[in-house]
């Protein structure tokens, strides 16, 4: 792998709260196009390290580099504008409005208007074509309705729609399955794979392994801030510290939220 082919590095990420290691020295490399997980049992850093990496909380120490630029001093809205955007996993859509019109304020950011060249057109029309990409159903009005109304499958989408009207070249998804149904989460996951052929890269935190490796075969293991394994599904599943620190020595957690 060439420097050319990686887009996103993360090198010795730190930072601590009150004494306790949040994140303890974290790297990885993440090539153009790909798709890594972020695993680890609850606590272990994971939201933290996204965090850090989107400018979120400040570094105690280590930098992030994304297209070859350092970017660990600059700011989300810098972050987002050069292309790397992500989700929430506590969501806050603006509740009143319509679904569609969550979309419309990234619609007038710097990007949206630079990787469209001045070709928006109505952007409540961008918008409303955005969330129907997504599973959201034109004809039963759907993305009129009031954000505050919407289950959370839909608000899961709308989370990632306000990150696709970015245009952006990596989305660092925080959790889209969580507290989903099985079946809702069966129609996120081709969604997301939709995404990832579509070219943008992808980095997943998630509990749901099953589906998670349906969309990627490598991943990241966190446990109290420290990046315990790196690779694939089966050598996940094999590392004897994972089992210990993640599975509690149970593969059954696989299945398991």
């Amino acid at each position: 792998m060439t420097n050319d082919d990686i887009i996103l590095r993360v090198d010795n990420l730190e930072k601590a709260f009150g004494g306790v290691k949040a994140v303890d020295k974290v790297s990885f490399d993440l090539k153009k196009g790909g798709v890594l997980g972020v695993i680890g049992p609850n606590g272990s850093g994971k939201t933290t390290l996204i965090n850090l990496i989107t400018g979120f909380i400040a570094k105690d120490g280590g930098k992030v580099f994304f297209k070859d630029k350092d970017i660990s001093k600059w700011q989300p809205h810098k972050i987002a504008d050069f292309g790397l955007a992500r989700t929430f996993q506590v969501m806050r859509p603006y509740a009143t409005l319509a679904a569609y019109k969550n979309i419309i304020p990234p619609l007038y950011s710097p990007r949206a208007k630079r990787t469209a060249k001045g070709k928006l057109g109505d952007r409540s029309a961008v918008a409303v074509d955005i969330l129907e990409e997504v599973g959201f159903e034109r004809d039963a009005r759907v993305p009129y309705k009031q954000a505050g109304t919407l289950p959370l499958g839909y608000l899961k989408r709308l989370e990632l729609c306000r990150c696709l009207a970015l245009d952006p070249e990596l989305i660092i998804c925080d959790e889209v399955f969580s507290g989903l149904s099985m079946s809702e989460i069966a129609s996120m996951v081709p969604l997301m794979e939709r995404l990832h052929s579509a070219g943008i890269t992808l980095v997943m935190v998630e509990h749901r392994l099953r589906e998670l490796f349906q969309i990627t075969d490598r991943a990241i293991v966190l446990s109290f801030g420290e990046k315990i394994a790196d690779g694939s599904s089966q050598e996940i599943f094999e590392n004897e510290r994972v089992k210990q620190a993640y599975f509690g020595g149970e593969d059954s957690y696989v299945t398991s939220e």
